[in-house]
């Protein structure tokens, strides 16, 4: 021992001190071993859902699963065929009405569980009733949160047709979608479709953004990787995204009590014409008043009729269903008025009306469901939006996919929807 100490002793500086790195690095990493082991006994996982896709910017990575819990808490499964949904076969099975939902983070529904999800729900109710003569009901999601309407139409020749549905169903969030659709509001590098020529056509520019090329190339799909299969990394993510989100939730964002009381307080004529101050989203509930709302609004219609008219040469029907956004099925009457008079619009549900005035003008199929979730709200006095501290905001809760995939369904069992 003594003999060994003073052969450490006799050793350079620099040899000690790569010794003691060496000490702490093979500490280091048993310490991160022993972790990563007892995080995957434990089943944690929170994984990175989304890769890059070539003709959507981004899709869901194929066989990923792992916990969800931005918004809500969920254990989140992307099928094979990169779908949050369970698996399906390409064949459509005999005696079977196929359905495809294509839609954004509605459908796609992370903040739920499968089960619980609005169109889970409406494939029950129409099992139930014996909708279309009896025949099996199979309703594939093709939701993608983030998903505009150009996005949704390209999924819906990329991904939906090789499925062999009968009917195509549309869903809009009003609250993103038509801005979604304008590279002006979106500021993504995704594609977007736009008018040349006074015709629509698809603009892929984004494949040569740098911003497209590095999350493409092998160096940041081996970070993906890493993440994705390193339960460490994923902790250490989670808790700094965690410590971001409670950071702006306690410097920026007020309880949903408290906006309802902001908004009553803030409705002052002297405020109601600033259109900078109101917000983006917030611009979709009055008539566009400048170009760019102009162009957005005009590509996102094209896109509709455009749609319609591929659903139909495929010998399947179309149907538009626009959903919900949080202040429009408010359960308190006056924050919802007061909220209109603090950004100066008249109906809190325009753009679903105008989305379904178009649809009536196209022969498209098309209903607004928020009105009959309004009516559930107020006559409950429950929110359909947000989770925790932030109820009334965000996304559906389990009650409002409960309440809309009730509804929906409902109209197909009696026959408003054909």
């Amino acid at each position: 021992m003594e003999t060994e100490k003073a052969n450490f002793n006799h050793w350079s500086k620099k040899k000690r001190l790569m010794f003691k790195f060496l000490l702490v690095a093979i500490g280091l990493f048993f310490g991160l071993l022993i972790t990563e082991i007892f995080l995957r006994v434990t089943g944690y996982s929170y994984p990175m859902f989304y890769q890059t896709d070539t003709t959507r910017g981004y899709a869901l990575s194929p066989n990923m699963k792992g916990w969800y819990r931005k918004e809500g808490k969920s254990y989140v499964e992307i099928n094979s065929d990169g779908l949050r949904d369970e698996e399906h076969s390409i064949a459509k099975p005999d005696n079977t009405i196929r359905i495809a939902l294509v839609g954004d983070s509605y459908p796609e529904a992370f903040q739920v569980s499968l089960e619980e999800a609005f169109w889970k729900i409406m494939q029950r109710k129409l099992r139930e009733c014996g909708a279309f003569g009896g025949k099996q009901i199979e309703i594939i999601n093709f939701g993608v949160s983030g998903y505009g309407t150009a996005q949704e139409f390209i999924t819906l020749r990329e991904q939906v047709w090789k499925y062999s549905p009968d009917i195509v169903i549309l869903a809009m969030t009003t609250n993103n979608d038509i801005t979604d659709n304008s590279r002006h509001f979106k500021k993504t590098e995704i594609p977007y479709f736009v008018y040349r020529d006074n015709r629509l056509t698809l603009d892929e520019s984004f494949r040569d953004s740098v911003s497209f090329k590095f999350n493409d190339s092998i160096l940041s799909r081996t970070g993906f990787w890493l993440q994705n299969n390193l339960r460490v990394i994923q902790a250490f993510q989670e808790a700094r995204t965690a410590l971001k989100y409670k950071y702006n939730e306690w410097k920026n964002k007020p309880t949903a009590n408290q906006q309802s009381a902001l908004i009553l307080q803030s409705a002052k004529p002297s405020e109601i014409q600033k259109i900078e101050d109101i917000g983006i989203d917030n611009q979709i509930y009055r008539p566009p008043n400048d170009e760019f709302w102009n162009e957005a609004w005009r590509v996102t219609e094209g896109i509709l009729v455009e749609m319609n008219n591929e659903v139909q040469s495929k010998g399947a029907k179309f149907w538009v269903v626009t959903l919900s956004n949080g202040i429009q099925v408010h359960p308190n009457p006056a924050a919802r008025t007061a909220f209109l008079k603090k950004i100066g619009a008249e109906d809190l549900l325009y753009p679903d009306k105008r989305i379904k005035a178009f649809a009536d003008t196209q022969g498209i199929t098309a209903v607004n469901l928020a009105p009959e979730l309004l009516a559930y709200a107020e006559q409950n006095q429950i929110y359909l939006h947000g989770f925790g501290d932030d109820i009334g905001n965000g996304h559906w809760n389990q009650i409002g996919h409960l309440v809309a995939g009730e509804i929906l369904g409902g109209k197909i069992c009696q026959g408003i929807l054909k």
